[in-house]
Order: structure tokens, then C-alpha cells, then sequence
């Protein structure tokens, strides 16, 4: 039987809260961020771990630290979305700029600082990290981020990456990944203290 996946997205940041696209930029989180990564630490202890990884940023394994989890692994394929030139830039600027109803998931990125990744590039991350996991006998939980973390769950339900444009994933929240005899599904979504 595969492991259940505890997806955790981290606690809130500046940017998180003022819709700018925050990717690889290694934001702190803010004081409410930390609170909300706190109060997440009675649920995960609800839980057996038999792995724990993290992306390399640091508001996701300052949520881990904060919720009590210990992460085993540092795992460069849980960053966030490259979002290229609208790093740090809403979806609201790019729309005036642009004057389309621009979406990332249908409209994509382009190079800037860093060359930015397609939906498909970050699925094939996804990929790797739930190919991985399946050798743990038990539950799996991966801090990490909203975006990257709704396109692995795409992935994971084997539909299209896109498909990730339609789960919400707040701040300090925490998704259950598992299955139904053999399909995958959406245990739990959105969880909280």
C-alpha cells in the first residue's frame, strides 16, 4: 500500500499575503506565519512520520521546525514554482501590464532573473518526489509550497498538471493525499488547527 502524503504549504509571508509570486525568493515568514505554523503542530503529532522532507526554503522548514516536525530530508524538487520574470509581482500587475486576463496556468512565464519553469517542468519535479516517497512504509509529509505543492497533487490524482489551477492551498494549511483501494484521492484538503 502506498503512504498516505501529508502535504503541509508553509506559514504566511509579505508576499503571500500581498499576492506578489514568490518562487525562489527566500522570504521570511511574518510573525502570523509563525503562529499559524505553531498551531499546525497538534495535527501533524496526530501523525506516525515515517519521512519527512522539505523544500530547501526557508519558510517551509522554518514551518516544519515550528509545527515540531523534524525534516529527514532537504529536497531541491519541493521549491516553489520559477516564476521568471514575475517573481515578486502580482496577478493583478501583470494583467494591467499586459491588459489580458493573464493566468500563470494558462499563460505561463518568461525568463528574468532566473529562466522561470513551465507547469510541465515543475510536474516533473513532482514527479520525482512521489516516485521517491513510495519506498517509505507509512506517512509521508512534504512542506513545502501552494503551487508546487497543487500541480503534485495533480500529479499524484494522474490528471493533467493544470489541473492544479483549481485547488486553493492556503498559508500554514495541510493537505492528505492517499487512496481509495488503488485510486488516488483527496483525503483532506485545506486543514487547520
Amino acid at each position: 500500500m502506498s503512504p498516505r502524503l501529508i502535504l503541509v504549504r508553509h506559514g504566511a509571508t509579505e508576499w503571500s499575503e500581498s499576492g506578489q509570486h514568490t518562487g525562489l525568493t527566500d522570504l521570511p515568514l511574518l510573525p502570523a506565519g509563525e503562529e499559524g505554523a505553531r498551531a499546525l503542530g497538534p495535527l501533524l503529532a496526530t501523525f506516525d512520520f515515517a519521512h519527512v522532507r522539505s523544500s530547501p526554503l526557508q519558510r517551509a522548514r522554518h514551518t516544519a521546525e515550528l509545527a515540531g516536525v523534524e525534516v529527514d530530508q532537504v529536497d531541491p524538487d519541493l521549491l516553489e514554482w520559477d516564476y521568471g520574470a514575475i517573481e515578486g509581482i502580482s496577478t493583478a500587475q501583470v494583467r494591467e501590464e499586459t491588459g489580458t486576463d493573464w493566468s500563470v496556468w494558462r499563460d505561463g512565464v518568461r525568463p528574468g532573473a532566473t529562466p522561470g519553469e513551465t507547469v510541465e517542468e515543475v510536474a516533473a519535479r513532482a514527479s520525482r518526489v512521489l516516485a521517491d516517497v513510495q519506498q517509505y512504509d507509512g506517512d509521508v509529509a512534504l512542506f513545502g509550497h501552494g503551487q508546487a505543492l497543487r500541480i503534485l497533487t495533480a500529479v499524484f490524482l494522474r490528471t493533467e498538471p493544470r489541473f492544479g489551477a483549481h485547488l486553493t492551498f492556503e498559508t500554514g494549511a495541510i493537505g492528505i493525499l492517499g487512496h481509495h483501494r488503488e485510486d488516488p484521492v483527496i483525503i483532506g484538503w485545506n486543514l487547520t488547527s
